[in-house]
């Protein structure tokens, strides 16, 4: 096969595999609804607005601090319910391991215990955060100049 025509070949494989760009969206015209977590807008058939809500990491927050509480009383649960275990069983040979046992389990929900005491916060920051970025943004939108009204022409 000459040059030229291993150049054709690439060329044309190129062309087949090309990369291009598409938009996932329905044009406005087509009564596809809002777009998701947007609002439709009124008669004018405008597609929508993006909105966020604190309210999904708020209740993260909420959820991993009932977690934290949870694992607590489930890892002073665990404890008490060992106590005395190793008096009562003296000379069986299921009591090393069941030590062992009690001991990971207690490592695994301090584990829990702790990334969820970490994470409370963090989640409520984000929700703090978020609202005041959406605020920052609809003021520098709200103040470029539109021709029109903002109504498409």
């Amino acid at each position: 096969m000459a040059w030229d025509e291993w150049e054709q070949v690439k060329a044309a494989a190129a062309e087949r595999h090309s990369t291009h760009m598409q938009l996932n969206q329905l044009l406005a015209d087509q009564g596809g609804g809002a777009p998701t977590g947007g609002t439709k807008s009124g008669s004018d058939g405008g597609s929508g607005t993006l909105r966020h809500s604190n309210g999904p990491w708020t209740h993260a927050a909420g959820t991993s601090n009932e977690l934290k509480i949870s694992t607590e009383s489930t890892r002073t649960s665990l404890q008490s319910g060992h106590t005395g275990v190793s008096t009562g069983a003296v000379g069986l040979g299921s009591l090393a391991a069941l030590k062992t046992v009690l001991t990971t389990w207690e490592k695994r929900l301090e584990a829990v215990r702790d990334e969820c005491e970490s994470l409370e916060p963090k989640l409520r920051a984000v929700a703090k955060d978020m609202g005041e970025l959406d605020s920052a943004v609809a003021a520098k939108a709200r103040a470029v100049p539109v021709s029109g009204g903002g109504k498409d022409q």
